[in-house]
């Protein structure tokens, strides 16, 4: 079995985290990143004046600015929910004798 090869800049070899499985780390991260988006899609719904420079084009520049702000804080798992996430999974795969693939 080979290992994915990381990114430059990205956290330590799955194996440093508990385990050898990097899809169960990386599928983690991606359900924090999500919920990271939503979060910041809540907040920037909650405007507090009104944009004078607004315009779909700035609304669609925002939102992958957003996703790709969410994207690195869930790599750098700082919030601890693809922690939880994979503590979870990890726990069943050992209990369950490895159903998930």
């Amino acid at each position: 079995m080979t290992t994915p090869i990381s990114p430059i800049g990205s956290t330590p070899a799955p194996a440093a985290a508990g385990g050898g499985d990097g899809g169960l780390r990386k599928a983690a991260e991606a359900f924090e990143a999500v919920i990271l988006r939503q979060l910041m899609a809540s907040m920037r719904q909650a405007k507090l004046g009104e944009d004078i420079f607004g315009s779909s084009a700035t609304d669609n520049f925002r939102e992958m600015a957003d996703a790709k702000t969410a994207d690195s804080i869930a790599a750098m798992r700082q919030f601890g929910i693809a922690d939880m996430v994979e503590r979870q999974f990890r726990s069943q795969l050992g209990a369950g004798g490895g159903g998930i693939q």
